[in-house]
């Protein structure tokens, strides 16, 4: 196979091809750095050290070479630039953290570099992964000077999604064969939607959350994206896994082979299908896919049923309390005293405090602290944050109603396909794009986008599948079963 289509290899069948020494992991390497730096107009990228990367590709040669090295041996992915690395900068797309050098690697960076991967760079993101859309940027992406939204490669006057858009953009363009993105209410699956890909976001806790920048502790999760299901069953397997000494939030739940189980039947698979995930809001492209897809499931032996979430539509104000909540706990580290980002002039240490905070921190960030700050607040604390916990428990408990007559739930990723950048200026329709992906997130289930179809203007429409906890194999092969059926996950941006 020629070095011009290593890019249009599966994780699978590269990992096959590095195997067999059919193509070295530096050739593999060198051919994705190559394409990063080819398609640099869409700011996928925020960090690259190709000195780095192929050194980490040379390591992996030489373990294929001694017949060892695991499943992924010499694979290249990027990570999302909210993992710490040890080799490559980490800014959580952030003024605030700019230039810093982390002296260890997030545990899923390290699981995956002991499974044999090697790290092509790190990808933009929303600041603090704060943000639907990728505009909320403040680092300048790879051969810019300024900071820049992520494009989406289907169509670059639109947005990819966020918070994970760069690493959404990268699979789409073909920059990687699979990466990793956090999701804290909806930040793998919306992008996903937008950018054509498959992401996953595990049950909360089954991936390890030490070394991920926090946002809201009670809800980000790592999980991986790549263009097909079978890809991100091969990354989730080596991804998760108990970490309890580092993180307190892991769960004591073994690793799984989340492949194992990709080719099972789903003859007489329930699939939940709420009336809430199909109302107002719901645009008619949209939904004309996600119906043409699960009327591809019919067809496939699973069957539809009916069932009630019905308090969906309260996902949005309960997150956008509790989120903020937390997030505005957890920035309070960065203060200009230990790392990062400290104001150049100030009077006293109140005022570095406030004078690096306010040239740190981007408007999204600051205006989530704020409103965290005023839930947490004496007096609207019973009001607003212990209310939300409540709604919070009540969702959760819906779902599991839910499933007592269903397998998984379907429904729309997102209620639109990618808007135009700058479209959405509002801060609140931003928020309620996330209606569909929210409730899954505050229940800490697990949740998947896949390729479902297009809509106007041949804009890519993910379908969100749901399952109960620790049904991440169940997802992945009803995925699996769907894409083996269709070819919506093999389409093409075009130019790319």
């Amino acid at each position: 196979m020629s070095q011009t289509e290593l890019h249009q290899l599966s994780v699978a069948e590269l990992a096959a091809q590095l195997r067999t020494k059919q193509v070295s992991s530096v050739e593999a390497a060198q051919h994705f750095l190559a394409r990063a730096k080819q398609h640099q107009n869409l700011g996928a990228f925020v960090s690259i050290n190709e000195d780095a990367t192929l050194a980490q590709a040379k390591a992996a040669d030489a373990l294929i070479a001694e017949g060892k090295g695991g499943k992924l041996a010499g694979v290249p992915i990027a990570h999302k630039d909210i993992f710490v690395t040890k080799d490559f900068p980490t800014t959580a797309a952030s003024k605030m953290l700019e230039g810093y050098q982390s002296p260890f690697d997030a545990t899923v960076v390290r699981k995956l570099a002991e499974s044999g991967v090697v790290t092509l760079g790190k990808l933009n993101c929303d600041e603090f992964a704060m943000g639907g859309a990728n505009e909320n940027s403040a680092v300048p992406p790879v051969g810019f000077d300024t900071a820049q939204p992520v494009r989406n490669p289907w169509n670059t006057d639109r947005v990819p999604g966020g918070s994970s858009g760069g690493s959404a953009a990268a699979v789409a363009a073909r920059l990687a064969p699979a990466v990793t993105g956090t999701d804290t209410g909806g930040s793998i699956r919306q992008p996903a939607s937008f950018c054509g890909i498959t992401g996953i976001k595990p049950t909360y806790g089954r991936a390890s959350r030490y070394g991920m920048i926090a946002f809201a502790s009670s809800l980000d999760q790592a999980g991986p994206m790549g263009r097909s299901a079978e890809d991100c069953a091969l990354l989730l397997s080596e991804m998760c896994g108990p970490d309890l000494d580092r993180d307190s939030t892991s769960l004591d739940y073994p690793a799984e082979d989340f492949a194992a189980r990709l080719n099972d039947s789903i003859e007489g698979l329930r699939i939940g299908v709420p009336a809430e995930f199909f109302g107002e809001g719901l645009s008619a492209d949209v939904r004309t896919a996600v119906d043409a897809a699960l009327k591809e499931y019919e067809k496939l032996g699973a069957k539809l049923v009916p069932v009630a979430l019905p308090r969906t539509e309260l996902s949005v104000p309960v997150y956008y309390i509790l989120a903020p909540a937390e997030a505005s706990s957890n920035l309070s580290r960065f203060d200009g005293v230990k790392f990062g980002h400290r104001a150049a002039q100030y009077e006293d240490l109140n005022d570095m405090y406030k004078k690096t905070r306010a040239e740190g921190f981007g408007d999204e960030v600051k205006r989530r602290i704020m409103i965290g700050a005023y839930v947490l607040s004496d007096g609207y604390y019973d009001a607003y944050y212990l209310q939300a916990q409540k709604i919070r428990r009540m969702i959760a408990d819906d779902f599991q109603a839910a499933f007592k007559d269903c397998d998984v739930i379907a429904g729309a990723a997102a209620p639109t396909t990618a808007w135009a950048i700058g479209a959405k200026a509002d801060p609140v329709s931003n928020y309620l794009a996330d209606i569909f992906t929210l409730p899954a997130s505050l229940a800490g289930l697990p949740g998947m986008s896949l390729p479902a179809g297009f809509g106007d203007g041949c804009m890519p429409v993910g379908l969100q599948l749901i399952g109960n906890y620790f049904s991440e194999a169940k997802l992945l092969n009803a995925a699996h079963r769907f894409q083996q059926a269709t070819d919506f996950h093999l389409r093409n941006p075009a130019g790319i």
